[in-house]
């Protein structure tokens, strides 16, 4: 076995190692964040559990199918996935489809499962713009070939999403095409052009969603406003800021007895601070680094531009996940739904999550297969 082949091997391992310790930790932190929880809303405190690791299962499966699907498959997917994608948004918003929760539709619901349309969006716009732009990779720089249609098609994912409404998720989405834009060779002058005419549209989102402002105002000062908009940052800070190096223990997190909202999903990562402290905080976050190293590393050293894209395209979604839900719990950041890849409670993005990190698996073995 060749130096390269070596070393893509240990990239494969080092990637489902990482996975499986995170999936294991969430697992475990998902019951103890939510057992009581669990409890009291549906009278048993294995509810939460139970269905993480049944999408535990489906992610797995996931992962292993899609380890051994040839990525350039998805050259020939790219359009029919990216219109999926955009219909599945489009069908959210036909009367009675879609599950509404505080105003929001953002969710099926079938059989008691919910899934979200825009974690499957997120996936489908990286393989229509990792395809895209590696077949116009020699006239990437004009701007009517490599920027302009990549814009329309983010614009369409961008509105479809703000009528949800969901600003986070378009936010989200909108820093990965940007990325993949920058990484692909489209002039920065277009990039940085564009991101400066969205901030007035930005400001306006922002101003005239009353529940935005103020979870802006709260970020700003959140002690100030710590029984209302700013409540979630303070509990979360009072969490971790309680956990000190070896944490409290397993299972003994104060603020996931009803102080802390959502501690299962959006601030996980708070309880993980509280029970399992400094150490287990750095555990997470060094097994972060590591996937997202690995992942640059295949991306960059592919000969085959449409894996390199895509690979960068599928680390950039995961590190910009880690960075916004771990910068909310920290106070870095206004507070946003999202959820900590591959530990917060979810199916969609479990099982989706874990399918890209099958597709960079496979990107792995076809260099050790060359």
């Amino acid at each position: 076995m060749s130096t390269t082949q070596k070393e893509s091997a240990t990239y494969d391992i080092i990637l489902l190692l990482g996975i499986l310790l995170l999936v294991g930790m969430g697992i475990i932190m998902v019951y103890s964040s939510s057992s009581v929880l669990a409890a009291k809303r549906f009278g048993d405190s294995y509810y939460f559990i139970k269905r993480q690791a049944l999408f535990a299962l489906f992610g797995g499966i996931a992962l292993l199918i899609c380890r051994y699907i040839p990525y350039t498959v998805y050259k020939k997917l790219a359009y029919p996935v990216l219109f999926s994608g955009i219909a599945l948004l489009i069908a959210l918003h036909i009367p009675g489809w879609a599950h509404e929760v505080g105003g929001a539709k953002r969710w099926f619901r079938f059989m008691g499962l919910s899934f979200q349309p825009s974690e499957f969006a997120k996936i489908a716009l990286i393989i229509y713009l990792a395809y895209s732009m590696s077949k116009k990779q020699e006239n990437i720089k004009q701007f009517s070939i490599g920027f302009l249609p990549h814009a329309i098609v983010l614009g369409c994912f961008l509105i479809l999403l703000l009528v949800q409404p969901d600003f986070g998720m378009a936010c989200i989405i909108g820093m990965i095409a940007w990325i993949m834009l920058f990484i692909g060779g489209v002039r920065v002058s277009y990039l940085f052009t564009a991101a400066a005419a969205l901030l007035p549209l930005a400001y306006f989102a922002l101003t005239n969603a009353g529940y935005r402002t103020r979870r802006l105002i709260a970020f700003l000062n959140p002690w100030e406003h710590q029984d209302s908009a700013g409540y979630q940052i303070v509990h979360s800070l009072m969490a971790i800021g309680s956990g000190g190096v070896t944490g409290k223990g397993f299972g003994n997190s104060h603020q996931k007895l009803f102080y802390l909202p959502e501690p299962h999903t959006d601030f996980i990562f708070s309880v993980v601070g509280e029970e399992l402290g400094l150490i287990g905080v750095c555990v997470i976050i060094c097994t972060y680094i590591a996937i997202l190293c690995v992942g640059f590393r295949l991306a960059m050293k592919s000969s085959d531009t449409f894996a390199t894209y895509l690979g960068a395209g599928i680390t950039a979604t995961i590190g910009i996940q880690v960075i916004v839900n771990i910068g909310v719990a920290l106070g870095l950041l206004p507070t946003k739904g999202l959820t900590l890849p591959f530990v917060s409670y979810g199916g969609s993005s479990l099982v989706l999550s874990m399918a890209a990190i099958g597709i960079l698996m496979n990107i792995s073995r076809q260099q050790r297969m060359k």
